[in-house]
């Protein structure tokens, strides 16, 4: 099959392909996996870049694409995941590691300053 129309070819006006390009380099393609869908040569981020370029000319707002693209492939599609009731832990665990670790180097070091000091 030919490649799709707009997977090489940028659009005609500057700022539609800077709000797609923009969203490309967002977008991680599902074949290649550590290149977004910008930078990828693999058929299927060229299917994506043109659906990208082809509703971006129609004058879908990128967001709203990027939730279409999740919504169809997944959280896995996007750079950038979404905080939800299921990865909030993912987000807070990291959090919680440097509380924990603040509370025990403080509670280890600040013996010495509540007796007046070390000993000698």
């Amino acid at each position: 099959m030919p490649p799709a129309p707009y997977a090489y070819r940028q659009l005609d006006d500057p700022k539609l392909e800077a709000k797609a390009q923009g969203l490309m380099e967002t977008i991680r393609c599902l074949t290649c996996q550590s290149q977004s869908i910008a930078d990828s040569d693999a058929s299927i981020a060229g299917d994506m870049r043109s659906q990208i370029r082809e509703r971006i000319a129609a004058g879908e707002e990128p967001e709203a694409i990027r939730a279409w693209l999740v919504e169809r492939y997944g959280d896995y599609i996007t750079y950038t995941p979404r905080v939800t009731s299921l990865t909030w832990p993912l987000f807070a665990a990291p959090v919680a590691i440097l509380l924990v670790a603040a509370l025990l180097l403080r509670r280890r070091f600040g013996r010495g300053e509540r007796n007046g000091g070390p000993q000698a």
